[in-house]
């Protein structure tokens, strides 16, 4: 191989690697513009007003925070069904069933969540959910790391 038809089949690859990355961009930027719109509707808007003024109120993961969860079950169920970013949209096979783009909007819903809520913490909230969600050591480590170019920028 000379180094021209090297050089050719590198800008070959790089325009593939391009390619692909544009699909996930593509699909995020799609997920970013209809996170949560279920949210909005007749199901699920009425519910969420009445309790998420309490949930901001309550740490992440504790006790009193599972019991709002279920007052929530109507529009939660509604939500889940309609929203691939949860792994319980997927049922028994949960986060194990999702793809790149359901974990990025996972975590950045994860991310924003610990705004709204009394001192939130997104380490904490990977803890909880890694546990909650059964999530591996290896995906907890990448989520963690992820944090911190979040949190360092």
């Amino acid at each position: 191989m000379t180094v021209e038809e090297c050089k050719l089949k590198t800008i070959q690859h790089i325009q593939r690697v391009q390619h692909y990355i544009r699909f996930f961009t593509d699909r995020l930027t799609d997920k970013a513009q209809h996170h949560d719109e279920t949210k909005l509707g007749d199901i699920e808007a009425p519910i969420f007003a009445e309790h998420t003024e309490n949930l901001s109120k309550i740490k992440f993961g504790s006790k009193e925070y599972e019991e709002e969860l279920k007052q929530l079950s109507v529009a939660l169920d509604h939500h889940y069904k309609y929203n691939r970013h949860h792994p319980e949209h997927f049922g028994e096979n949960g986060i194990n069933a999702m793809d790149l783009t359901d974990i990025l909007e996972m975590f950045a819903d994860w991310m924003a969540s610990t705004e709204r809520t009394q001192n939130g913490d997104i380490f904490e909230s990977i803890e909880v959910n890694a546990k909650r969600f059964n999530i591996d050591k290896q995906l907890k480590q990448i989520l963690i790391n992820t944090a911190k170019l979040f949190i360092n920028n």
